[in-house]
């Protein structure tokens, strides 16, 4: 089974806010997930984001592949 970190939308039409999820590769983006470990808000200037350090740094060392914008998001927390 192939894991992936990734973005699950929420939100209203125009004002997209995202759930970082843990995910089956094969399972739709908005579908089933395995865990919920953060948020991301765009819409906010500048961008906010809420990371659970742990449980990222956990599903990363079990081989968990995040997606390039998670990765960006990573990146600014000093997960990567």
């Amino acid at each position: 089974m192939a894991v992936k970190i990734r973005l699950k939308r929420m939100g209203q039409k125009k004002a997209p806010f995202y759930r970082i999820v843990v995910a089956d590769s094969r399972s739709p983006r908005d579908g089933r997930f395995i865990e919920e470990i953060g948020t991301y808000d765009p819409t906010k200037n500048p961008s906010a984001f809420n990371v659970n350090e742990e449980a990222a740094k956990k599903w990363l060392a079990n081989g968990a592949k995040p997606t390039d914008t998670v990765a960006k998001i990573f990146k600014h927390a000093g997960l990567l």
